[in-house]
């Protein structure tokens, strides 16, 4: 059964480590806030120039004026900063951001990322993202596996315009945990009661499973 976007958010929060500074990306990966392990401290960044974010607020702690780079509010941890977005964006090209979390339309067996547009289509702009892949080493990628037409986002080659060209090593979708390396996705884990042959058939980009592919527990 493929993850929910609560389950891959949980996940990704198993990367996090103590003392990290981590920018999480619009739409899955601003779930993560949600599942920081207890007892852990991280210092989440968002562009728009928030260090600090803390969890999605409740009726009570509501304040319009408190929004992460997808403009959804959000709530600040004790300690927390607010700057501008220049700011914001010294740290990220500063290499100042110790794990980046991203959604992506395609990622390929080089670990070339396109998550910002597709032709044809109406697009706001890049954003930060391309700041993003640019100014950090250590990057996980969460989205689905398939299109909604079935077809692969796991690449030989990607066709959208690039975000950013070999910087990917992780990635995390709705049916496995894969890692990029040598020219190939690595299979790591699988979602639980997945296939190891389901994430074959939907993997476009050539793929090394080893003799025993881990379920993920939850």
């Amino acid at each position: 059964m493929a993850l929910s976007r609560e389950q891959m958010a949980q996940r990704v929060a198993r990367e996090l480590q103590d003392g990290f500074y981590v920018n999480l990306g619009i739409g899955i990966p601003t779930l993560v806030a949600n599942y920081i392990p207890e007892g852990m401290e991280v210092m989440l960044q968002s562009e728009n120039g928030l260090l600090g974010m803390g969890p999605y607020p409740t009726n009570e702690e509501l304040d319009a004026d408190m929004i992460n780079a997808g403009k959804e509010t959000v709530t600040a941890i004790k300690g927390a900063s607010i700057f501008s977005s220049a700011e914001s964006f010294a740290m990220i090209r500063g290499g100042h951001v110790d794990l980046t979390v991203l959604g992506a339309f395609e990622v390929d067996v080089s670990g070339n990322i396109a998550s910002w547009m597709i032709p044809g289509k109406l697009v706001k702009g890049m954003g930060g993202a391309m700041d993003l892949v640019a100014g950090a080493n250590n990057i996980v990628v969460t989205m689905t596996h398939a299109s909604k037409h079935g077809e692969s986002k796991l690449l030989t080659q990607c066709s959208l315009p690039l975000t950013g060209a070999g910087c990917i090593k992780k990635v995390l979708t709705d049916l496995a945990y894969v890692e990029i390396a040598e020219g190939s996705f690595w299979l790591k884990e699988r979602a639980p009661g997945v296939s190891v042959d389901e994430i074959v058939a939907k993997t476009e980009g050539e793929i090394v499973v080893p003799d025993v592919v881990p379920e993920m527990e939850f």
